[in-house]
């Protein structure tokens, strides 16, 4: 099922590029031009589209930023356009817009569907919509890491599943083992830290300090210190209210206030405001008895025992000593008593953590040499049909006698998980290093293809590879930029021929220089520069007929004129209509 077909391109100050509309169509579509043409920005455009990386240098000398829009049929329903309506963006007819902006400074902007979206969204989207492979991917293709995730691709479900897993396990396992780790290197810290918290904890215990009882020592001390003072004070007041009962003729305050109450009472019937005066005189009266009886009873309560002012000063040292240690009175102090506890607790529990810690990390690789035996099982599985599919995809594209195979295999380790019979070393992947090989003619022994195969030998094997993913895994479009580099001769037709093929169920995009495999394409377009160097609008044309022979001619032999490039070509597009 076709998910969706890029319809349109619109490039504005990227490169060479001014302004230029590149129109695409189902089926295969090469791209021509002369070198430096602008070709390439045909592929650099698609992933600014796709969220790739931006670059301010693409951006066309003198312009403020450089932009590029595009039109993807998407039908309703299809994974991309759940994603994107679910980002907020619309849908016109089934068409999704997008949209990417660079400007001279390095800012990065993205629309999708108009609306203003991550540029990671784009990203999201490329890989439901558009497979790009270009020569920095075929390098790519030459690390294991990337064989490994191919042939796991390839595999589906039979890797998929078991790898999730897998790598949940693996995730539990280096928890447990750094919880582990941490635990026993830093055995002596921890019990350093422990015979810490033993000591204040000890401390604190001997001395039994309650809530509050700093405050209340403080104030017992000062009354204490001041016990003379204090009484003397209280018994000069209580005289000068209640006066002296060893010297009659004395005047005290509480007498001469009862003198001045009769004094008003006898007149107060005259005048209401001398009545007020005397009510007031009365409370002035029962105020002065109320404090004097409360001075005699100070007086008589007053401690000046010296040997409590003794234990309360020593007690108050006691509780300094604490303060000075674990915090800044005592109520900071039984804080840190009860966060000690708590944090003591946890390191008397070290030796039954460890004990769980280490069940449970040997719990989990035995679970990970299961799965890791799985994975290793699924891999070589798929890797044997993997493997004949892409050989037999080289034989249509000139490499009858090349094979290709996977050499599939661990490093032994005796910490890590068992596979096969033997202890393995291991990673978030499983326990296998995967290599693609390639034996390029009989009798030559399998190598990496990253020793064993030329430029040409690498386009055709991973353009093999793509072909063979089209049919387990496809996608809506393809785009190849130098995917005939190093070829020539039959190898650039039978390219161009599987090529073809491919495009019968999806669209594919190619940009070449070679005229075999621009023959085999359902549509050309021709990327010219104008005298001053830029691409324009009419700088991308379509190639019909007479034109689409003449731009043919010109790759073939660099002469659009020649009568021999120009039979030469028409007789490639009639081999390739033949095959259509």
């Amino acid at each position: 099922m076709v998910w969706g077909v890029l319809e349109e391109m619109r490039i504005r100050s990227l490169g060479v590029i001014d302004d230029a509309v590149v129109e695409l169509s189902p089926g295969f579509t090469a791209v021509t031009g002369e070198t430096g043409a602008g070709k390439t920005m045909v592929v650099t455009s698609l992933g600014l589209l796709l969220g790739g990386r931006a670059d301010p240098a693409l951006v066309r000398i003198g312009a403020a930023s450089a932009v590029v829009e595009g039109r993807i049929s998407v039908p309703a329903g299809a994974p991309a356009a759940v994603r994107a309506e679910e980002a907020g963006a619309e849908l016109e007819d089934g068409v999704l817009l997008v949209s990417r902006t660079v400007s001279a400074e390095g800012r990065s902007r993205a629309h999708l569907g108009g609306r203003s979206v991550p540029v990671g969204l784009l990203a999201e989207l490329a890989d439901e919509l558009v497979a790009v492979h270009g020569q920095t991917d075929q390098q790519g293709l030459l690390k294991p890491a990337r064989q490994r995730g191919a042939l796991d691709r390839y595999a589906g479900e039979a890797v998929s599943v078991p790898l999730a897993a897998y790598a949940e396990a693996y995730r539990r396992l280096r928890a447990v083992t750094g919880e582990l780790d941490e635990i026993t290197t830093r055995a002596r810290e921890r019990a350093q830290e422990a015979d810490l918290l033993r000591f204040g904890l000890g401390e604190i215990e001997a001395v039994a300090p309650r809530a509050g009882e700093d405050a209340e020592l403080a104030a017992e001390a000062e009354r204490l210190g001041h016990a003379e003072a204090l009484a003397s004070a209280a018994a000069l007041a209580h005289a000068a209210l209640a006066g002296v009962p060893e010297d009659p003729e004395s005047v005290d305050a509480t007498t001469l206030v009862a003198g001045a109450g009769r004094a008003l009472e006898a007149v107060r019937s005259h005048d209401p405001a001398l009545a007020a005066l005397a009510d007031r005189m009365g409370e002035i009266s029962i105020l002065l008895g109320d404090v004097a009886t409360e001075l005699a009873g100070y007086a008589d309560d007053l401690d000046a025992d010296p040997l409590r002012l003794a234990a309360v000063e020593e007690r108050r040292a006691a509780l300094t000593q604490l303060t000075r240690k674990y915090g800044e009175d005592i109520a900071a102090v039984l804080a840190w008593a009860e966060e000690s506890a708590g944090r003591l607790g946890e390191l008397d529990s070290d030796d039954d953590r460890i004990e769980e810690l280490t069940a449970e990390r040997d719990r989990l690789r035995d679970e990970l040499s299961v799965l890791a035996q799985r994975l290793t099982d699924a891999r070589t599985e798929a890797a044997d049909r993997f493997a004949g599919a892409v050989t037999d995809e080289l034989a249509s594209l000139a490499m009858p006698h090349a094979r290709v195979s996977f050499d599939i295999r661990q490093t032994e380790d005796p910490d890590g998980v068992e596979v096969g019979g033997h202890r393995v070393a291991y990673g978030p992947s499983g326990a296998d290093e995967v290599e693609l090989l390639l034996a390029p003619h009989p009798g030559a022994p399998p190598r990496p293809i990253a020793k064993g195969a030329s430029g040409g030998e690498l386009s055709r094997v991973m353009l093999a590879v793509e072909v063979v993913f089209a049919g387990v895994d496809p996608v809506p479009t393809y785009l190849f930029d130098e995917v005939d580099a190093g070829v020539g001769g039959k190898a650039a037709v039978e390219i161009g021929r599987r090529l073809a093929k491919l495009a019968r169920t999806a669209q594919v995009v190619v940009v070449t220089h070679l005229p075999q495999v621009a023959a085999f394409a359902d549509r050309q377009l021709l990327v010219e520069k104008t005298n001053d160097g830029s691409v324009t609008r009419s700088g991308v044309t379509v190639l019909e007929g007479e034109e689409r022979v003449r731009e043919l001619s010109r790759m073939l032999a660099g002469q659009e004129d020649s009568e021999t490039a120009r039979a030469h070509a028409e007789e490639l597009l009639a081999t390739a209509r033949a095959d259509g």
